[in-house]
């Protein structure tokens, strides 16, 4: 099935209030952001950009660091400054938006942009997935920083002369405002934020449940390529061109983040302990399993027990993520209802 095909039978092509029809073409430069960026998700900033739903919006963000490892000489303890990492693009307002909303948004392309060598990975002082950190304190001392630069484009991450990695990528941090409060653009929640999910590539659409007027959505540390865990706490981190076709469903109760692909749903889960962040996913598959496609809620638990498939997503973070996925085949054939999605 070709993506254009399956997309006419997604949630946001049959939900959406536009329909899954492309409106206007939207802007957002560095030039627009005018430099600011933002280092956490809340209500409080001013947006750089009201939209409609239906509307296409390419987007300029910067990576992880702001461009601030330029070199593999650079000292991430020197040049870095807590919290002020993960930058962010927006808010973009949605008109429209309400609490008890979804925002549907369909990631079209992800381009690298800036010049090369344009990746950058690093170990960071007490940060990453085998090292002492300042929530899972130990006596031993900080590993040795270090940076690592790497070229890359559309057709590959040149890690060395003789490994090249597929261009993967993926956005590690998109999501909308929370209520009232303002959080690190470092942490994942119900809000969305950093998951570090590779799922959340071109091709897939994230639902992410509104929680202020407008619903203000941001985004940015865009991926080349990461493995499950994001182990070192650092993908391969790059500038990115990302285009997005941003739609919004009208009363659509959901709690947690939600994704879509041509073969898969998912749900999708974020906290500490990581045995949580995993409860959390499968929890919201085994509940959209029984809401709508018919599913009695027991049979859908024992049922995902023999099929779903669980993505990690981050270990390094102040909050885990994970995603809960089953095959949309499977999904389809229900329960005594019919499916939605048929």
């Amino acid at each position: 099935m070709a993506d254009a095909d399956w997309f006419r039978t997604s949630i946001m092509a049959r939900q959406g209030v536009a329909g899954g029809v492309p409106g206007r073409r939207h802007e957002l430069t560095d030039a627009v952001q005018a430099g600011t960026y933002h280092y956490v998700y809340g209500p409080y900033a001013e947006p750089v950009l009201e939209i409609d739903p239906g509307d296409v919006v390419s987007v300029e963000t910067v990576d992880a660091f702001e461009g601030k490892l330029k070199t593999e000489q650079d000292r991430p303890s020197e040049k870095l400054k807590m919290p002020f990492l993960n930058p962010q693009s927006g808010p973009i307002r949605v008109t429209g938006a309400e609490k008890g909303d979804v925002l549907a948004v369909h990631i079209h392309a992800i381009a690298p942009r800036g010049p090369q060598p344009r990746g950058t990975t690093a170990l960071v002082p007490e940060f990453g997935g085998l090292t002492g950190t300042t929530a899972t304190a130990l006596l031993n001392a900080p590993l040795p920083e270090r940076v690592k630069k790497v070229n890359v484009d559309e057709n590959g991450v040149y890690w060395s002369d003789r490994i090249t990695l597929p261009y993967e990528p993926f956005l590690g941090t998109i999501g909308v405002s929370p209520e009232i409060e303002a959080i690190t653009s470092l942490q994942p929640d119900y809000y969305g934020g950093n998951m570090d999910l590779p799922d959340v590539a071109p091709g897939a659409i994230i639902y992410l449940p509104v929680h202020h007027a407008g619903a203000f959505l941001y985004l940015g540390d865009g991926h080349a390529i990461q493995g499950d865990g994001e182990l070192c706490g650092v993908a391969i981190e790059q500038a990115t061109t990302t285009t997005l076709h941003v739609d919004l469903i009208k009363g659509l109760d959901i709690a947690w983040p939600r994704l879509e692909t041509k073969d898969f749903y998912m749900a999708i889960g974020s906290a500490r302990p990581l045995e949580d962040a995993a409860r959390i996913a499968y929890r919201e598959l085994v509940r959209w399993a029984a809401a709508d496609f018919g599913f009695d809620t027991m049979d859908a638990y024992m049922l995902l027990t023999q099929c779903g498939k669980a993505r990690l997503g981050n270990m390094v973070d102040p909050k885990y993520t994970v995603g809960a996925s089953v095959a949309k085949w499977i999904m389809h054939q229900g329960g005594d209802q019919a499916s939605p999605a048929q």
